[in-house]
């Protein structure tokens, strides 16, 4: 009886690992990246340590939920380095409430700290013609206000309009 169980058991088992590396192959591949990139996510994604959802990790931070898309793959966290980045399935857009627009790269790097998300890589703002966004910041706690440094011009917009993450449309560049 004992074996039986064990060669049930290693079956169950088999078969559950082999669904899992099936799941990690198939969120791998929407994933653009290095190869170190991708195999520190798998990594991360096999430790068992799902990490908290995105928005969860910006209000921790002080930063509005819906600063990224819904159509996030996934994001990683270098905590000891403060480095965030967040990956695409492929370069988007999204429009926000204020009217303002949003274009994602497939991956966005930034340093996350208390009310600020500095030196990005990978996201621009429309004002006339596409800006590199370089900063996000947040003053304080009960500001109403969030401030875009893009081109050099530092422009405050309403925080309300990225409480909420949005949906994003593809886009063919960056």
């Amino acid at each position: 009886m004992e074996k039986a169980m064990t060669k049930v058991g290693s079956f169950w088992i088999a078969k559950k690992a082999k669904q899992e590396f099936s799941n990690i192959a198939g969120d791998l591949s929407s994933i653009s990246g290095t190869v170190e990139e991708k195999a520190k996510w798998v990594i991360n994604k096999l430790k068992g340590k799902p990490p908290k959802a995105l928005p969860d990790l910006l209000r921790e931070h002080n930063l509005p939920p819906g600063l990224f898309p819904q159509n996030i793959t996934c994001y990683e966290l270098d905590a000891s380095r403060s480095k965030l980045v967040v990956y695409m399935p492929s370069a988007c857009e999204a429009s926000f409430k204020d009217g303002s627009i949003v274009r994602y790269a497939s991956r966005v790097k930034g340093t996350l700290s208390r009310g600020k998300l500095a030196g990005i890589e990978g996201m621009k703002t429309k004002v006339l013609v596409w800006v590199k966004i370089a900063g996000v910041a947040v003053e304080s706690h009960k500001s109403d206000k969030i401030w875009f440094t893009a081109g050099g011009v530092k422009k405050s917009r309403p925080r309300d309009a990225y409480e909420m993450a949005r949906d994003a449309v593809r886009v063919d560049e960056f």
